[in-house]
């Protein structure tokens, strides 16, 4: 009785419009009712939720991405980018796949790189011969190398959810997940991405003859030449030196992940305030404004989702869910590819980070028990909620891109599949070849990483 009040609760909550967090919060509260438990016990699983220390490096993280946003950062990064390969055929999508790669890196979030690029780029690229449907799906499918990168506040979010973690794999104990692990495991993933993205944008515009005139001609830029290239990019160094600064930190034990943080906003107002001078107090205030927003609707859907994860516990439906999927297979490579689909579809309907907490606890225990470790886990999880921003009907990032670029998601989706094959390659790539995402963590950090 009280699962079905939890579930049916939260999907019509979910159905009229309702927010994730409230739709998580009330349907929870609505099953502590019909069990009869005490109605404080809720409310504090969810101040306990958000009372941790570490949960600092989120508002940090988010407001030094805001401060790069609109402290010009993005103009520098789209500069180098267009200068470097803006003279090849489809030049300005391979420049823009290069673009909101790095300042994923800055950002931390594919909705603020989308945001941050798609502002930019897709106004250029349309003016310039390419289609909007182009200049949007590669924006948004680029965009989400940010999920990855050392900057993103997801990682910290999948480390509080990860920490419970416990098992046994072969002759390694697995307790909870480290951060610094994670944030070098995701550069392999970024560096593939991009790579496929470069791959597909390229193949498109061949396809299509991108950048064309209204008649049909081409209109392809000339190599601005090496000097060029090299002013461009000196002026984007200092604003890519933020990722340096958090793994350099990090790697050498100077710092914890949250201090690093606090040192990526100290480092990013004194570029933008200092060095550059492209920060006022208005744009200030706004970066002020926004990463506020953002970090209490984070914090938010953190409290809410620790007491739907007491609530899950108490209705034994990670066991449920584990004793389901082994009753289905006991084969490894088999169940990682039902967890993927199951992440996929998920990632359909619930925002990002609300998907992490959600179902880490549901299937990290048993990904352990296949024998996948937390961070191989992590950047699997990662991914999959990644693709889950670029599909319909919530796609959150998808819709961002195409309000920019002016165009309907149904018109943007009947060209979409070279993109989504490259992300779905890197899941696959993640899933069952775990050295591709722990083999640089394990080199870089000096212990075997799972």
């Amino acid at each position: 009785m009280a699962l079905t009040v939890l579930c049916l609760s939260f999907l019509v909550m979910l159905l009229l419009g309702v927010p994730v967090a409230f739709s998580i919060g009330l349907a929870c509260i609505a099953t502590f009712v019909v069990e009869g438990l005490p109605f404080g016990t809720p409310f504090q699983m969810m101040i306990s939720g958000m009372n941790v220390f570490s949960f600092l490096a989120i508002p940090f993280f988010i407001f030094s991405g805001e401060l790069m946003l609109h402290g010009g950062i993005a103009d520098k990064i789209v500069n180098f980018a267009r200068s470097l390969v803006g003279h090849m055929r489809g030049g300005l999508g391979l420049a823009n796949v290069m673009a909101c790669t790095l300042f994923g890196g800055v950002s931390g979030s594919p909705v603020a790189d989308t945001s941050a690029m798609g502002g930019v780029m897709i106004p250029i690229m349309k003016r310039e011969g390419y289609s909007a449907e182009y200049a949007v799906n590669v924006t948004t499918h680029a965009s989400l190398t940010g999920a990855l990168m050392p900057t993103s506040h997801n990682m910290i979010i999948y480390a509080f959810a990860a920490q419970t973690a416990t098992g046994v794999i072969g002759s390694h104990v697995i307790k909870g997940v480290s951060i610094g692990d994670l944030m070098f495991a995701g550069l392999i993933p970024v560096f593939w991405i991009m790579t496929c993205m470069l791959s597909a944008a390229y193949y498109q515009a061949v396809k299509f003859g991108f950048p064309k005139r209204a008649d049909g001609t081409s209109m392809i830029e000339k190599f601005p030449g090496w000097g060029t290239v090299l002013r461009t990019f000196v002026a984007a160094v200092p604003g890519l030196g933020v990722v340096a600064i958090i793994l350099f930190c990090i790697m050498k034990g100077i710092t914890t992940a949250t201090e690093a943080a606090a040192i990526a906003v100290t480092y990013s107002l004194f570029l933008t305030i200092v060095i550059y001078r492209t920060m006022n107090r208005e744009k200030l205030l706004k970066a002020l404004a926004k990463a506020s927003r953002t970090t209490g609707v984070v914090l938010l859907l953190i409290g809410v989702s620790n007491m739907l994860g007491w609530q899950m516990a108490w209705l034994e439906i990670p066991e449920t869910i584990s004793k389901m999927l082994l009753s289905m297979t006991h084969t490894p490579w088999l169940m990682l590819l039902y967890i993927n689909i199951l992440q996929v579809a998920l990632g359909i309907f619930l925002d990002m980070a609300a998907h992490i907490l959600i179902t880490t606890p549901l299937f990290l225990p048993l990904a352990i028990s296949m024998g996948v470790g937390p961070v191989q886990f992590g950047m699997m999880l990662l991914l999959n909620c990644a693709l889950g921003l670029v599909h319909p009907p919530v796609g959150t990032v998808q819709f961002v891109g195409c309000a920019i670029g002016e165009v309907s998601v149904g018109q943007v989706m009947k060209t979409v599949w070279p993109y989504y094959l490259a992300i779905w390659t890197a899941i696959q790539l993640v899933t069952y070849v775990p050295t591709f995402s722990t083999w640089l963590p394990s080199i870089i950090n000096g212990h075997f990483v799972m």
